[in-house]
């Protein structure tokens, strides 16, 4: 009699730890997996020009519906890239947008939650989808504004792409569509980018890319891609303005102001760098900059440049502002007077030259010399002329007492000759 009585005993305790451990399990919000089993999912897609449209309807009662609370989880993954997107939907469908990618991976489980205390009751199993998009002949598409209206794409066509096919590119924002006002041609004249200016964007506003490839001989309409962004993500900002560097007690002091932006202007949207020669780029958000001057050296030169981080994502930096160059302070000592001396110099240089010109200093040390009148010209030849008179004259008399000497007194004729003939050379 005893071992008959133990074994409802255990039953009973059985059944009691059966139910025990089941209430415990959905208390601690593990999914039920042996429920799991029944429950299943079926996916479907809906095509649209720039979208898909991923569907899907699972086979809960309806008294489950309204017991349980629904939601559905759901992961997926563009062909040749790693990021998996995953999110949790209480809806029964989901809008994809393929951009330039030829297709996705996609799987779906769905859950029953209690709606009083959120813990999953029950859950089904993956169901997975595969879907294949039209060929994609561009790649690497980029695009940028700059200089608050200029507006850049470039693309490249892929190895498999048609020969003659041709890209053409459009926009639309703000409810109207943009041609392109001038293509980017390669050297086989085909589009592979588009350049727009004067160019205006609302920064909250999407900019919607339609890019459409054609095959030029049988003129059909081609394929259409499709990417949007909105316009301060691709925004590249001008480098900073009025960049300044000041020297206060061997502390080095750097301010600028941001740029324009087509986006919101407030100081806390901006991410800056500053390099400085022989330092670390340094990450500042505030306008200024400030380090002691530990080692001075003869000459550094400072860069700011300048990205929006804060109130918006961007990855694209703008260029370095020109170099602002540091100096120590000997040295800025030594400049100071040597630039207030040559300054001086210049301002004295320019007094002289204006009192000069003012009360014709100059007109004196550059008068020209005056040329000798008519009458002087005159008088100097008369002079000259009367001169070789006497000389002629002097002459006639020299040969007349020549002639007039004895023939005995012959030598000494001949030297006394030969005298008056020196003499009279030299008088001429």
């Amino acid at each position: 009699m005893a071992r008959v009585a133990v074994i409802p005993v255990m039953l009973l305790l059985s059944f009691f730890q059966c139910k025990t451990l089941f209430s415990t399990r959905l208390a601690s919000g593990q999914p039920d997996v042996a429920g799991a089993l029944g429950l299943h999912n079926i996916l479907w897609i809906t095509k649209h020009e720039s979208r898909v449209i991923l569907s899907w309807k699972n086979n809960l009662t309806k008294e489950e519906t309204e017991k349980y609370t629904v939601k559905y989880i759901l992961s997926y993954k563009f062909f040749n890239t790693t990021h998996e997107r995953k999110e949790r939907l209480q809806e029964k469908k989901k809008i994809i947008r393929l951009e330039l990618h030829t297709g996705f991976n996609a799987k779906v489980k769905t859950q029953l939650f209690a709606k009083e205390t959120e813990d999953v009751i029950k859950e089904s199993g993956w169901t997975e989808f595969t879907y294949k998009a039209p060929p994609v002949y561009i790649q690497n598409l980029s695009c940028i504004i700059y200089n608050i209206s200029y507006f850049n794409c470039t693309w490249h066509s892929r190895a498999e792409a048609p020969e003659d096919m041709q890209i053409f590119f459009s926009y639309r924002h703000v409810g109207k569509d943009f041609e392109c006002q001038q293509y980017i041609k390669n050297a086989r004249k085909k589009n592979i980018g588009c350049h727009m200016k004067e160019i205006y964007f609302q920064p909250s506003r999407k900019i919607n890319l339609n890019i459409t490839v054609r095959h030029l001989r049988n003129n059909s309409s081609g394929l259409s891609y499709y990417k949007t962004f909105i316009p301060q993500t691709i925004e590249k900002l001008n480098p900073p303005i009025n960049v300044s560097v000041s020297l206060e007690n061997r502390s080095v002091k750097i301010h600028w102001k941001s740029p324009p932006t087509i986006g919101s202007a407030s100081k806390k949207c901006f991410l800056y760098q500053v390099k400085i020669t022989d330092r670390k780029i340094v990450d500042v958000t505030a306008e200024k900059y400030e380090y002691l001057f530990h080692k001075p050296t003869n000459k550094c030169a400072v860069q700011v440049r300048v990205k929006k981080e804060i109130c918006i994502r961007n990855k694209i930096w703008s260029e370095w502002s020109e170099p602002v160059f540091i100096q120590d302070e000997k040295t800025v000592d030594v400049m100071m007077p040597s630039l207030t001396f040559f300054c001086l110099l210049i301002f004295l240089g320019g007094l002289l030259i204006y009192a000069y010109r003012r009360y014709r200093c100059l007109e004196v040390i550059t008068m020209p010399i005056p040329h000798p009148s008519d009458n002087i010209k005159t008088w100097l030849a008369a002079d000259e002329i009367h001169h070789q008179k006497q000389m002629s004259m002097q002459m006639e008399m020299h040969s007349e007492i020549t002639l007039g000497i004895p023939e005995e007194n012959g030598d000494e004729n001949v030297q006394q000759q030969r005298y008056l003939k020196e003499s009279g050379l030299k008088d001429l």
